[in-house]
């Protein structure tokens, strides 16, 4: 019997806390080469676009896939999460799930690739992913002040109203002064200055996981003391940050690496880049994480399969 959760039942279980957990000891066993990651493949339907992910991921017992749809503007997740002898266990519908593993990663990559202390946070972007990199990165550092910019000053007033932030008039204001910035918009061209980030800040480039797409400029690219991505393999894919800035994915560092202790990060006063363009390892771990949570809290609903 497999575990059909839906939407509603996610939003109850997805822990911030629990997902950063689970990613970050999935993404060491990526690094050390035990977990596996296949990345997003795309096929071009008559209407939208098919996208499908798998992972396996040993240390949590399990593998699986997302498979998503995207038409007329809109999107439809699901997970599959098998055992590891083959045995599906659970469906779980992840619209809400995938924006949290992208905020819980963007956590992980912050606790891992900056000193411990108080920092200074800068979102570029209003929109339901925005925040759950609020919601991800509250949960895994301290953050003292957290400023937004958006476009429309009416949702930028109103998402700084419902998360807490300071509403800032451009984005300038947003970045100049934060230790950690983030991207997270639909955006094809940069969306702020590399003069504007300061000395040692990490920005995390999340919005994008399109190869004709960037929101970071080829300025602080060049300028970045390290470029550490999600998967090499994902970034020659989808990053247009590094893509069109010039940058060979393939001099990155990954995060997982790092995690693992296979790779060090150079001391230096120039900003650190991470680029999240995205992972199924991410997704299975997140549905593991809920999988669990739904077993134990005796939520969802159990269907025979074959």
């Amino acid at each position: 019997m497999a575990l059909l959760l839906r939407e509603e039942q996610v939003r109850r279980l997805a822990s911030p806390t629990e997902l950063i957990k689970a990613i970050d000891l999935a993404m060491g066993e990526l690094g050390t080469g035990v977990a596996q990651n296949q990345p997003r493949r795309r096929v071009f339907p008559p209407a939208g676009v098919l996208n499908v992910m798998s992972a396996s991921w040993p240390g949590g017992g399990v593998s699986g896939l997302k498979s998503y749809s995207v038409s007329s503007g809109q999107a439809r997740f699901v997970v599959l999460l098998y055992d590891l002898q083959g045995e599906l266990i659970a469906l779980v519908e992840a619209d809400h799930l995938g924006a949290m593993r992208t905020g819980a990663a963007s956590g992980v990559a912050a606790r891992r690739l900056l000193a411990p202390g108080p920092k200074i946070v800068g979102i570029i972007g209003t929109g339901k992913q925005a925040e759950t990199q609020v919601i991800g990165l509250r949960a895994a550092i301290e953050v003292s002040e957290l400023r937004v910019y958006g476009r429309d000053p009416a949702r930028r007033a109103d998402f700084a109203r419902r998360v807490g932030a300071v509403a800032c008039d451009s984005p300038e204001d947003c970045v100049r002064g934060s230790a950690v910035v983030v991207t997270m918009t639909p955006s094809r061209e940069p969306v702020l200055e590399s003069e504007w980030v300061g000395q040692a800040s990490l920005v995390i480039g999340a919005g994008s996981n399109y190869p004709n797409r960037r929101e970071l400029p080829g300025r602080l690219v060049q300028r970045a003391r390290a470029v550490v991505v999600d998967q090499i393999e994902t970034a020659l894919l989808e990053s247009g940050d590094l893509l069109l800035n010039g940058y060979d994915p393939r001099n990155a560092t990954e995060l997982g690496a790092v995690i693992s202790g296979d790779a060090q990060i150079p001391l230096g006063e120039q900003p650190l880049l991470f680029e999240s363009h995205g992972l199924a390892l991410w997704d299975v771990a997140a549905a593991k994480v809920v999988v669990e949570a739904a077993r134990a809290a005796g939520i969802g609903q159990e269907v025979k399969i074959g």
